[in-house]
């Protein structure tokens, strides 16, 4: 029997953000029920935590989505926290991710993360392939799209208007193609935006990885903070609105300045149970 815990992170109401499982102690499952079990709770992300290769750290993370392991991803990282917090670990954490080291903290249901690795800017794909990924024109879009990230790759585009976020139609067949043109990331996931001073309204589409939308995406939040600050050549601290689309609101605050980019959020637990393997 392998205990598991749920969560929905960057909310503080059940229901809202994105539902989060994770096992406590993965050490005696063997490699090849991970990749199942992920796909057996079909969220964005599952967590596996085992103790550290390093014993002054807290703990080492294993991040799967429905079909592929990932280096990194936000919220299974503020969700991971909290946990730890309520297993006696903390306030002060230090994570073991594929990416490097990740030191965190977490006070009841807040948690908040720093992560120092550099931005690493992939590609600018084509505007008329992305337009046609989500279903707009082009005149939709702000900006050039540029695919990002800091492990996990996003193509982010600004667009013009709240409207034109709202109005988003995925269509499957431009995001084979663009996975196909630009094979970097998670299978061409697609972050538009929308800016409004220091607020932003985001959404992220990864349907070749079996997440059609999702709620909550901290590593994508990360990567705008350090977009955005690197263009502006200015620390930026910003609040990420996402969810509101599809009834599942998310909360993300980000700072993002030369000592790299902080993530902090609230997470509050939802379920517990057992597999039975």
């Amino acid at each position: 029997m392998t205990h598991y815990l749920t969560y929905d992170v960057f909310t503080d109401q059940p229901f809202g953000g994105n539902p989060l499982a994770i096992i406590p102690d993965a050490s005696a499952l063997p490699e090849s029920h991970l990749q199942d079990i992920a796909r057996e709770f079909n969220y964005s992300e599952t967590v596996f935590l085992y103790p550290p290769e390093d014993i002054d750290n807290t703990a080492r993370l294993r991040i799967f989505t429905p079909t592929m392991e990932v280096p990194f991803a936000g919220h299974p990282t503020i969700g991971a926290a909290v946990a730890l917090s309520e297993l006696g670990h903390g306030p002060e954490l230090r994570l073991e991710l594929p990416v490097g080291l990740i030191t965190a903290k977490a006070v009841g249901r807040e948690a908040s993360f720093t992560a120092t690795q550099p931005l690493e800017t992939i590609d600018h794909p084509d505007p008329t392939l992305v337009a046609q990924a989500l279903g707009l024109h082009k005149n939709d879009m702000a900006t050039t799209p540029v695919m990002a990230g800091i492990g996990l790759a996003f193509t982010f585009t600004e667009l013009t208007s709240r409207a034109a976020l709202s109005k988003i139609s995925c269509d499957i067949n431009a995001f084979r193609n663009g996975h196909a043109r630009y094979p970097i990331g998670l299978d061409f996931a697609q972050a538009p935006y929308w800016r409004d001073g220091n607020t932003i309204h985001m959404r992220m589409f990864a349907p070749l990885d079996n997440i059609p939308e999702d709620p909550a995406t901290g590593s994508a939040a990360a990567a705008l903070g350090r977009l955005l600050q690197q263009e502006q050549g200015d620390d930026v601290s910003l609040t990420i609105h996402q969810g509101d689309d599809m009834g599942r609101p998310s909360r993300i605050f980000v700072k993002a300045g030369s000592h790299g980019v902080s993530i902090s959020g609230q997470a509050i637990r939802m379920m517990e149970g057992q597999l039975n393997i």
